[in-house]
């Protein structure tokens, strides 16, 4: 007996550690593959989001995480060529890129080069390409009779309905410029609340009345409709501004000449919007359910979205439908070399799904890029010193680890400007005289961007000259383009003007010492933010000690959010740090942020310092209109002069993005003003399993000296039993 307790012992122990080296040999699988096996090998690619996306209706959506997924699924008329820069538009539905006609206030056409002042209307003429399809969706599927099968569902059929896919039939059409036009006049519901309708009702004639009928047809709506449906059909009212013209054909006009709406039409708010979508959805069991468009888009694109699930996943999947378009068989010089041109002519999408996961915390999501299960990483705090080196010079590399593993490292400069505002009807720090515009100089000189960047950037950042970023008309390089009043140019380069300089324009400002010469009180400044998490408490001490170098208190008043915004809007802020992305490649973009009739006060534009130069609005208003050229060049060149003079923002820096991509994903470029590049990416399934079978490998050791030292806890016990049994049995035996 106590010879076959020990076998059984020894068995048992035995057994377990050679299922442990025979666990990972089964399939040759990696242990810690978090992906079903069915999709081993798969063209998937997989990245993460940390929050659902809140708007997926292209009406309302703004939000770049947003961007992320519907410019996937709806096409606008035109888009970015993906790999030329200057960033400049390609066709996508359009047969061409719009060019505008003019027309004076009595309706009658002029040439193209006509005084800006004589235009009254611009005229965009469009035409789509014939055979686009839209995705396989619901809302389309018919019955044998030809009546749309979803458009009334029965309570009883609602029982049976959870998602999307729960329909069993679905059906398709033809792309046609009524879906064009009938997305524009969706700007102006007033259910929808579009955040760019404010700004089109300045350009799209008749938009703001179709708003007010809307408005109305709407009201009634509600009250004489028993199913409350907010259905309205908006192929019965005309829009005066936005016109089909036939099948494949549509006409936007806008008042006066505004070159840049080109660009909004690369927008997802231009985008395509059936009818049938919005009929089907609005129905309000399927609202109730969550089953809408902010939540399940409709489009004509390479990928539609299959599975939205905000607590775990959502998937892109190759819509079937997919008209067709070939990769770019043309570059920037260099993008043959860096083998961006490898694909050229090759039919798009290269991928077959994608599957964003769940990811709320960093070290987690960080951890599975370094392991192959997820293709690209943006690289947090947390993790820069792990992936990121500086050499000498200044420049970012990646760091050995990140080589060995042939990570690459992806750096560009954002189209975006942050900055410190000066709300400029403040008594204290607004306003045009001298005395107010030294204080703003020597703040500005005083807040060292260069330390800014370096401690809670990671280096990640360009101090900016101006409010116009790198890659965008105007931008100018070099001792020409900085900013005077705040850097001299030394050995090549922008050096920030010394704390003693700040303190000489603080005194000439009245305010030497940090002290009002007129009162001799000490200076108070007022610093207004919403800025919450351990990480506000490191950045508003460092922003204290810029102003305690000039001898200048600063109290900050953190706020929540809304609250932050109150103030500004009203005018009550004193000082507030904010950034600003480009909607477009152009200056206007930009500049417009510091015109006058766009004050945030009364206005209630983007304009949150309420600068009012009348120098500066008359070059704006002479530039916005004008061609890129030599001639804008220099009215830009004046007008940065003012800002830098006046002092109205701190310039604070330029964001550089810096992403990681592994070896086997291709055709990378950083393409700050397209959204659809997606499209264009390629994977290499079979490069990627093998690095993951590299990168995974068990580590058995431990497992087994585990194994060990369990069996050498359990064998004095096991020895102590046998004795027992050894002497209980020879006690029998007597």
């Amino acid at each position: 007996m106590s010879g076959t307790l020990t076998n059984r012992v020894f068995g048992w122990t035995s057994f377990t550690a050679f299922g442990l080296l025979l666990l990972t040999a089964c399939d040759g699988r990696p242990w810690n593959n978090p992906y079903p096996l069915k999709d081993d090998g798969s063209n998937i690619l997989y990245s993460e989001f940390s929050e659902r996306p809140k708007h997926l209706d292209p009406v309302r959506s703004y939000v770049s995480n947003e961007y992320e997924i519907l410019a996937q699924i709806y096409e606008p008329v035109v888009q970015y060529h993906y790999l030329k820069r200057p960033y400049q538009l390609a066709t996508l539905t359009a047969t061409d890129i719009p060019q505008p006609r003019y027309l004076d206030s009595n309706q009658q056409p002029l040439p193209p080069d006509v005084d800006v002042s004589q235009i009254a209307y611009s005229v965009y003429d469009i035409e789509i390409k014939p055979g686009i399809r839209y995705q396989p969706h619901p809302a389309f599927a018919r019955d044998e009779q030809g009546r749309f099968r979803y458009h009334q569902l029965s309570d009883e059929q609602l029982s049976n309905i959870y998602t999307l896919a729960d329909f069993a039939h679905t059906g398709s059409r033809e792309l046609v410029a009524a879906d064009y036009v009938y997305q524009i006049k969706r700007l102006a519901h007033p259910r929808l609340h579009s955040p760019i309708f404010g700004v089109m009702t300045d350009y799209i004639v008749g938009l703001q009345d179709y708003a007010d009928t809307l408005q109305k047809t709407h009201a009634q709506r509600k009250v004489d409709t028993p199913d409350r449906t907010p259905y309205i059909d908006l192929h019965k009212l005309d829009l005066a501004g936005v016109k089909e013209v036939d099948k494949y054909r549509y006409q936007i006009t806008i008042k006066g000449k505004y070159p840049q709406f080109v660009y909004w039409l690369a927008m997802p708010f231009f985008a395509p919007m059936p009818a049938e979508a919005e009929r089907f959805y609005l129905q309000p069991g399927l609202v109730e359910k969550n089953i809408t468009l902010d939540w399940f888009p409709v489009g004509t694109g390479p990928y539609m979205l299959t599975e939205n699930n905000p607590n775990l996943k959502m998937v892109l999947q190759r819509n079937p439908n997919f008209h067709g378009e070939l990769y770019p068989q043309e570059g920037d010089p260099g993008d043959r070399e860096a083998g961006l041109l490898r694909d050229a002519g090759k039919p798009l999408p290269f991928i077959d799904k994608v599957v964003y996961n769940l990811e709320k915390e960093l070290i987690p999501y960080w951890n599975k890029f370094l392991q192959g299960y997820y293709d690209i990483s943006s690289i947090s705090s947390d993790s820069f010193d792990q992936a990121i080196q500086f050499t000498g010079e200044g420049e970012a590399t990646l760091t050995d680890s990140m080589r060995e593993k042939g990570i690459n490292l992806l750096t560009a400069v954002q189209t975006s400007v942050w900055f410190y505002g000066f709300n400029m009807q403040d008594k204290l720090v607004g306003g045009d005289s001298e005395r107010a515009r030294k204080l703003r100089q020597a703040i500005a000189i005083a807040i060292d961007i260069e330390e800014f960047i370096s401690i809670f950037a990671n280096g990640r950042g360009i101090p900016a000259q101006g409010p116009i970023p790198p890659g965008i008309f105007g931008h100018t390089e070099g001792e020409q383009g900085i900013n005077p009043y705040v850097y001299n140019w030394v050995d090549g380069r922008p050096q920030r003007k010394s704390i003693a300089d700040a303190k000489r324009l603080l005194a000439e400002a009245g305010y030497a010492n940090g002290r009002d010469e007129k009162t001799g009180k000490p200076l108070l400044l007022y610093f207004d933010t919403a800025m919450p998490g351990p990480d506000a408490k490191a950045f508003l001490n460092w922003l204290r000690k810029q102003f305690q170098k000039i001898n200048v208190q600063l109290v900050i008043r953190n706020t929540d959010f809304n609250r932050f915004q109150e103030k500004v809007r009203k005018g009550t802020a004193q000082i507030f740090r904010w950034g600003w992305n480009a909607d477009y490649p152009d200056p206007e973009n930009f500049l417009f942020l510091l015109y006058g009739p766009n004050k945030k006060v009364l206005n209630n534009g983007e304009n949150g310092a309420n600068y009012d130069s009348p120098v500066f609005n008359r070059l704006f208003e002479q530039m916005k209109t004008m061609e890129n050229g030599p001639q804008r060049k220099v009215i830009i060149d004046q007008m940065l002069e003012v800002l830098r003079r006046d002092s109205p923002w701190v310039f604070s820096h330029f964001p550089k993005g810096f992403s990681l991509y592994h070896s086997w994903y291709a055709n990378v470029k950083p393409n700050l003003m397209a959204n659809n590049t997606l499209k264009y990416k390629r994977i290499e399934p079979g490069l990627r399993e093998q690095k993951r079978h590299e990168w995974n490998q068990p580590v058995l050791l431990p497992l087994l000296v585990i194994v060990v030292v369990l069996l050498l806890m359990i064998l004095p016990g096991v020895l102590t039993y046998i004795r027992k049994e050894h002497h209980s049995n020879n006690r029998s035996a007597v």
